[in-house]
């Protein structure tokens, strides 16, 4: 095994919601290819958690192992026994939360006295406040980090409500609301194309951009989800989160520092610029069939697909369409940000248009930025064809390990590193953006499994067209 100079302190990590399908596919996963790389504590111990006991901690670790089986390559045997040799689990919830409020305490004591608590909450939102309540009072909350799944709160007064409780048992630098679309190396890849390259810097802006896309359709459709979604839906899933976020990165003004303060509040004063949300250009819609699922309403209205406009009213921004879209049962799985630059002046080649320039980052696991100019086609007439430049950006670290965004955020936690967090006041005016929506909920429309969604989505695109895998568009 490697081992990182920037070791953490020992560890306690209590996980809730340890049999879950996010621990199973994500959280032991990374912890496991943390330890492979040396990046976690040389001391450390993991704490299971749920209203349910999986057995005793021997069958609670035997199914951890057949989960880091599924979804580790190449599993490791003698790095997946040092993490399961480190598991235990302790039955809790909302009301009696004693037992592990002890468990971690004998933990720390074997640690020593510089041993770290990691709470980790992947619990469903309606538990998520009463577990909150619970450790405050157990004390478990205490010079705790604690790391909150989203959606955080289902509205602007439910998510006061979840900040009023985590206020009343910690403070907000002791808070690590998760989203994992922050984790990933391409979009912090935003970031650093944007400021370390003054090729890109000076024309990111509305002089020169005419739309900007922010595009993550899925194929996959919600099968084992569906009572996810029927509680919660893809606006408050993927806009309000994911994609909001992204939105952030890519609008904000240049930070003094690549700090967590700089970041976060450049971030911050892109969402305060945000207007509301107008119903009239949100597209709601869902796929055909996905009333068929066992888990929904047969006359559910929930939408699986939201198309919207957003506009931020900065002095770089204001005016400039930015278009978000996202689905399930899709033409394809893809994130992408697109720019789209203005044409020049027509004329000097001829009475045709000209294709406008496009810049799109793929936010994949595997990165690359793709730039389309127009050049002369080769032959005796001045006619143009546009020119494709296809960058594939770096997938490992100098150490030749990449981090999967669940690895870099829990990574984070442990250093205390909030800039890939999202803040209070964040999640705050982005409900205020959307609330128009929840008010007044535009009409759900149908559409069919593998298509770009509804023709009013299609059409919020203009002229430009949304942009395609291939290159080509559609609108």
């Amino acid at each position: 095994m490697s081992h990182d100079p920037e070791t953490p302190p020992p560890h306690v990590f209590v996980l809730f919601g340890a049999t879950g399908d996010l621990a199973r596919r994500k959280l032991f996963p990374g912890l496991y290819h943390l330890g492979l790389t040396g990046r976690l504590p040389a001391d450390y111990r993991v704490i299971g958690s749920g209203r349910h006991s999986p057995g005793s901690d021997e069958e609670f670790a035997q199914t951890i192992r057949e989960g880091l089986e599924e979804f580790v390559d190449d599993l490791d045997d003698a790095a997946a026994t040092d993490l399961l040799d480190r598991l235990s689990f302790v039955v809790s919830d909302a009301d009696d939360g004693e037992d592990l409020a002890e468990a971690v305490r004998r933990a720390e004591e074997e640690l020593g006295d510089d041993a770290r608590r990691l709470l980790y909450l992947s619990v469903p939102p309606g538990a998520m406040e009463p577990m909150i309540g619970m450790l405050g009072r157990t004390g478990m909350a205490e010079d705790a980090r604690i790391v909150v799944e989203k959606p955080f709160g289902s509205d602007l007064e439910s998510s006061r409500s979840l900040d009023a409780a985590l206020k009343d048992v910690t403070d907000e630098e002791h808070v690590f609301r998760i989203d994992h679309f922050l984790g990933k190396e391409a979009v912090q890849n935003i970031i650093a194309l944007r400021f370390a390259n003054r090729l890109i810097e000076p024309a990111w802006n509305r002089e020169h951009v005419v739309q900007v896309q922010i595009d993550v359709p899925e194929e996959l459709d919600v099968a084992g989800r569906g009572s996810f979604y029927e509680s919660t839906g893809c606006l408050r899933d993927m806009v309000s989160t994911h994609l909001s976020q992204v939105l952030g990165f890519v609008a904000m003004e240049p930070p003094v520092r690549l700090d967590a303060t700089s970041l976060r509040n450049e971030k911050a004063k892109v969402f305060t610029a945000m207007r509301p949300l107008d119903p009239e250009r949100v597209v709601f819609g869902q796929y055909e069939g996905y009333t068929d699922d066992e888990d929904v309403a047969d006359d559910s209205d929930v939408e699986t697909f939201v198309a919207a406009e957003v506009f931020v009213d900065t002095e770089r921004w204001q005016g400039v369409p930015f278009l978000l879209r996202t689905g399930k049962a899709m033409g394809d799985t893809r994130r992408s940000v697109t720019l789209t630059f203005r044409t020049p002046p027509a004329g000097r080649f001829g009475e045709e248009s000209l294709a406008p320039d496009q810049l799109t980052l793929d936010l994949t696991d595997t990165p690359r930025m793709q730039i389309d100019l127009q050049a002369k086609r080769p032959g005796p007439t001045m006619d143009l064809t546009t020119a494709c430049v296809d960058l594939h950006l770096p997938e490992e670290g100098a150490d030749g390990e990449g981090l999967e965004a669940y690895e870099r955020l829990l990574l984070d936690v442990m250093r205390g590193d909030q800039t890939l967090f999202t803040r209070g006041d964040e999640v705050d005016r982005l409900w205020q953006v959307v609330q128009p929506i929840l008010e007044d909920r535009p009409t759900v429309r149908s559409y069919e499994r593998g298509s770009w969604g509804p023709q009013e989505a299609v059409d919020l695109a203009g002229d430009v067209g949304w942009r395609l895998p291939d290159g080509r568009t559609h609108g």
